[in-house]
């Protein structure tokens, strides 16, 4: 079997309008200044609490815990109020690799498991990724232990898999892993980062991705 591993933020989900949103009001109900678009940007991806400490450095440990917080309960109000949407051909995507008789579909993601199952539940995604990493059982990305968990829960060697995602955490924890990656021009990281960071190759619409994976994998 192959495993094709998706991030999730950037790459499925186009959550840059939470995300931002959350950011804002966490920084603004601790009275601090609100990191700049481009800052925010850079971190998705990351687990929460390394997250806020990369935007909030100069901060001690209280006042981070503080933030992590406050994001969390303004992303799940406003995740409630109005979902992520998918990005256009995301979920067709996804649909025909995991009809294929040797592909398995995976998540490996910085968000919360209650974020992801959110997600799925809404965009109904139920049963098509048969493992699913998430922040609260993993090391932050880029380490590479959620594409490690991923692997021995979905049985499939290294060699028979690729992460997929749109930031240099996504690159740099599939390739400390032994997988293949690939990167997508859609999400928040430039793509000339990627390419730094050991991606290869980079599609820039899910038709393409669908091509890769198949050609990465055969």
């Amino acid at each position: 079997m192959k495993l094709a591993l998706f991030d999730v933020d950037g790459t499925l989900s186009d959550s840059q309008a939470h995300i931002l949103a959350a950011m804002t009001q966490a920084f603004t109900a601790q009275g601090l200044a609100v990191p700049a678009t481009a800052e925010v940007l850079a971190i998705v991806g990351l687990s929460l609490p390394i997250a806020v400490a990369r935007l909030a450095p100069a901060h001690d440990g209280a006042t981070q815990a503080a933030l992590v917080e406050a994001y969390k309960q303004s992303y799940f109000t406003g995740r409630a109020a109005s979902p992520a949407p998918l990005y256009p051909g995301a979920k067709d995507c996804c649909l025909r690799l995991a009809a294929r008789e040797d592909m398995l579909l995976g998540m490996a993601t910085g968000k919360s498991r209650r974020g992801v199952e959110a997600l799925i539940a809404h965009h109904g995604l139920e049963g098509l990724f048969v493992t699913r990493q998430v922040a609260d059982d993993n090391p932050s990305k880029p380490h590479p232990g959620m594409v490690r968990a991923a692997l021995a829960e979905a049985g499939v060697e290294p060699h028979d898999a690729v992460m997929i995602g749109d930031t240099t955490y996504d690159i740099e924890m599939g390739l400390a892993a032994g997988v293949a990656v690939l990167g997508v021009s859609w999400g928040y990281h430039p793509v000339a980062d990627l390419r730094a960071a050991g991606a290869e190759r980079i599609v820039e619409t899910f038709e393409e991705l669908e091509m890769a994976v198949l050609e990465i994998l055969a």
